[in-house]
């Protein structure tokens, strides 16, 4: 039984290790347009992209380029994890608001 919880221990002390690795990146919806616009990420490394939609009605974070969707609830946050991706401009969009909602990743 003791070896079950120092095999456990060292699992979870590996997991967050592991976890607070993944570097963060912040968007916000408001008036239904992303700010910041562009927003730079490094190239070749999975990242978690934070989109927090400041907005009274829902928005759909979407990209074809980089193939995510998700349904951001109002006044509400989503974590989207993204990559690793190729140096290169990776647009994105608010499927609900799209002549306002546009963006994309500067990955460099």
């Amino acid at each position: 039984m003791r070896r079950f919880f120092i095999a456990a221990s060292l699992m979870l002390a590996g997991f967050s290790v592991h976890a607070s690795e993944i570097p963060e990146y912040k968007l916000v919806i408001s008036n239904h347009r992303y700010q910041p616009a562009e927003l730079k990420v490094p190239a070749g490394v999975k990242f978690k992209l934070v989109v927090e939609n400041r907005d009274a009605s829902p928005e759909e974070f979407e990209s074809t380029e980089f193939n995510r969707e998700k349904i951001v609830m109002p006044n509400s946050s989503a974590h989207i994890y993204v990559g690793p991706l190729a140096a290169g401009r990776y647009k994105f969009f608010g499927d609900f608001h799209q002549d306002t909602a546009q963006g994309a990743l500067l990955v460099e």
